[in-house]
């Protein structure tokens, strides 16, 4: 005679790790955030004269190569969470980058923020949600 513990173990085994996937890739999205915004602030001081000075000014731009180095970091704990849950469950959520980009360029680099702007980020947010819901729950 089978337990209910017995039953259920293995959904919350499945919800557990469903739940840590969706917590590794909300994170991946504030580092994406984090990096998009060193990006920016690197860009102002890369120099355009020729193909070479640009490299050369690029790799010895800390706010450059650190921008980076969190986009590689962003990645590998991307591929982690993929090896729990469904490719199709997690990528949409990275989109939620956009929300955190957009509310750290209005308040850190006092970029406007438009009707469009707003509506835009609403779309995307409705749009996760909408991916996020699974017809066999």
């Amino acid at each position: 005679m089978e337990t209910e513990g017995a039953v259920s173990a293995p959904n919350s085994s499945g919800t557990l790790r469903r739940r840590k996937a969706i917590i590794l890739v909300l994170i991946c999205t504030v580092i994406g955030a984090a990096a998009q915004l060193l990006l920016k602030l690197g860009s102002s001081t890369v120099v355009t004269d020729s193909l070479w000075a640009t490299a050369w000014s690029m790799a010895f731009n800390f706010p450059l190569v650190l921008g980076l180095s969190l986009y590689g970091l962003s990645t590998v704990l991307f591929i982690h969470a993929l090896r729990n849950e469904q490719l199709s469950l997690l990528y949409p959520l990275i989109s939620l980058t956009y929300i955190w980009v957009t509310i750290v360029s209005v308040a850190l680099l006092g970029e406007s923020l438009s009707f469009w702007k707003v509506a835009g980020v609403m779309v995307i947010v409705t749009g996760v949600a909408l991916l996020g819901k699974d017809d066999n729950r």
